[in-house]
């Protein structure tokens, strides 16, 4: 997993609530056994016209120029914007997977599903908490005609607008230190391997019934 570092990107307002994660990825990209290459199908019954398969060359599907995401402004956005209780639905870690393949870096939000939000976290995302009200007025300022670009500072839990007005939110303190240091819960784990190591020794030494060669 990559270090999450402070960077300005664009927004892309996403204006549905209750973004379920079948949306998010369609069920049919569940037969998939990688945990990488996803980001084609973000969004795949909204982003295209047609019904998309696993292994279809979206190159040549049929574009629904109404999305957001096909819109020339966003198509290289890192930074989306969502109504209330995105990630409902059923708990599919792809979802996260094909945000993040797609570039998606930070989701901003008045509410997110419990379990969608975790699986953010351990993928790299980072799922931003603000006041209904101040979303409402994001969302009013990247709907407009330039395309709006916030600063993301995880260390100081900060969302810089670009008229200097901060917006702090709140994170746990152990899945901040992840992301800023590019930890999954496996890497946290071989942190203390020495440790495991050593208590694996002392239970040989005093308790050696239990570890028959």
């Amino acid at each position: 997993m990559k270090n999450f570092e402070t960077f300005s990107g664009v927004v892309a307002p996403l204006d549905r609530a209750n973004v379920d994660t079948d949306a998010i990825l369609p069920k049919q990209y569940m037969k998939l056994i990688s945990k990488y290459g996803y980001g084609d199908y973000l969004f795949d019954n909204w982003r295209y016209e047609d019904e998309g398969q696993p292994g279809d060359d979206c190159s040549l599907r049929p574009l629904a120029k109404d999305f957001v995401l096909n819109k020339a402004s966003f198509r290289s956005a890192q930074i989306l914007l969502c109504r209330e209780n995105f990630g409902c639905g059923s708990s599919r870690e792809h979802a996260p997977w094909a945000l993040r393949d797609f570039g998606i870096k930070v989701l901003i939000s008045s509410s997110f599903a419990e379990i969608f939000q975790g699986n953010c976290l351990k993928n790299g995302l980072l799922p931003v908490v603000l006041a209904k009200s101040r979303v409402d007025q994001l969302f009013d300022l990247a709907e407009a005609e330039l395309p709006l670009t916030l600063t993301i500072d995880l260390l100081g839990q900060r969302v810089v607008s670009p008229d200097g007005e901060v917006d702090i939110f709140e994170i746990d303190a152990f899945r901040k230190k992840c992301l800023l240091e590019g930890l999954d819960e496996i890497s946290v784990a071989l942190e203390h391997a020495n440790d495991v190591r050593a208590y694996e020794l002392r239970r040989r030494l005093s308790e050696p019934w239990l570890f028959p060669e």
